[in-house]
């Protein structure tokens, strides 16, 4: 008898489930509590975000920029002020019908996992407000002291890193792609190379690129919500 696939719903994160970007959400919230400069900051993250959006990003760079202010402010202070964020920008943002698609897959058994290029310090309240145990979010280093230094630790799931920690996530299981039907949701053309590897690709709140290539392709086009900044 062949052996019935695991079933799995894979959830990019910002403009995907969350309206807003939740990396650049999280740097525009620690200027406003007046942890960095915000002429100096506000540009160096638009930069950034101009990078990401047009799929040239240097994650580790940008990983260096955007926990800068939490390894200066130290792990209490961090995560003090994570939970401020998560209160005042995200959960106001999270929208229900984001929130019914996750509990429609959970609902039908399906193993459901966030798979985001955003690191995990700000991402793990999320997943843990969605109601989602596996996370695969870029990994930070951390140092002798046990707070973070700024360093990628191991592929950033970014791009074509997010199909290598799915593998990674897969092999830790005895599994490979071919043992799996999965669907993916996500917003972005920087997620094409785990759309092309998924049983299911679905452009979820698609920028035009993707919205373009998931026409061409036949996929299926999903519209949860209008982005904001």
């Amino acid at each position: 008898m062949t052996p019935v696939p695991m079933k799995l719903a894979l959830f990019d994160l910002d403009h995907t489930l969350l309206p807003i970007d939740s990396d650049y959400s999280w740097g525009v919230f620690t200027t406003r509590i007046g942890w960095t400069d915000p002429e100096l900051f506000k540009r160096r993250n638009d930069e950034f975000y101009a990078h990401y959006k047009a799929g040239t990003l240097d994650i580790h760079d940008y990983v260096r920029f955007a926990t800068a202010a939490l390894r200066e402010r130290g792990e209490a202070q961090a995560l003090a002020a994570r939970e401020r964020f998560m209160a005042e920008m995200v959960l106001p943002a999270m929208n229900p019908d984001a929130r019914a698609l996750v509990r429609r897959h959970q609902e039908a058994g399906d193993q459901v996992l966030i798979v985001t290029a955003t690191n995990e310090f700000v991402t793990r309240p999320i997943a843990d407000a969605f109601g989602v145990s596996d996370l695969i979010a870029v990994e930070l280093e951390r140092g002798a002291d046990g707070w973070i230094t700024g360093a990628i630790k191991g592929t950033p799931s970014a791009r074509e890193g997010k199909v290598t920690r799915m593998e990674q996530w897969l092999a830790a299981r005895g599994l490979g792609w071919a043992d799996v039907d999965c669907i993916f949701y996500t917003d972005s053309i920087n997620d094409l190379a785990l759309l092309e590897k998924v049983n299911r690709p679905v452009a979820t709140n698609p920028d035009d690129r993707l919205k373009a290539i998931a026409a061409d392709r036949g996929w299926r086009i999903l519209h949860l919500f209008q982005k904001i900044s």
